[in-house]
């Protein structure tokens, strides 16, 4: 099985390749000359930059609430899998990344450290519609600030 390629130009059409999570994935034609015309790493990164590195309201996998989250910077996002849907006469594109940062701060990492993912959708016309954000907030890399008790 081959490993899914990092850039939709070297996809073959109707081939089946391994994610980085193990899922098994297979793109048309149509689609991986979609992901050519919309990369990936290009929508990631304008997201990173407009929510200047922050995550805003995040509840955690125990239910614990964070009124701000800090990304580091500079951040790698790794494409993970890409999807294209289509519910009746709607059609989506969603996209999840694997967040990893480098060695900042003097901590000793070999290799760049997985932070979390974000899932990113956008409907057909590449106009967004909603982000998901799994975070390691046990990370010290993050900046995870919680809510305070009033």
């Amino acid at each position: 099985m081959e490993a899914l390629p990092n850039s939709w130009a070297d996809i073959q059409p109707d081939t089946i390749y391994q994610s980085g999570n193990g899922l098994l994935v297979s793109f048309s034609h149509e689609q991986i000359q979609l992901g050519i015309k919309y990369e990936p790493s290009a929508l990631v990164t304008e997201h990173l930059e407009l929510c200047h590195y922050q995550v805003c309201g995040y509840w955690d996998e125990e239910d614990n609430f964070y009124e701000e989250i800090t990304l580091p910077s500079p951040l790698s996002a790794e494409l993970a899998i890409g999807a294209i849907g289509v519910t009746g006469k709607h059609r989506w594109i969603k996209l999840t990344f694997d967040l990893k940062a480098d060695n900042q701060d003097g901590l000793n990492y070999q290799e760049p450290q997985k932070i979390g993912e974000l899932t990113l959708t956008y409907n057909e016309n590449l106009e967004f519609l909603d982000e998901n954000w799994r975070l390691d907030v046990s990370c010290p890399l993050l900046i995870a600030k919680p809510q305070t008790q009033d």
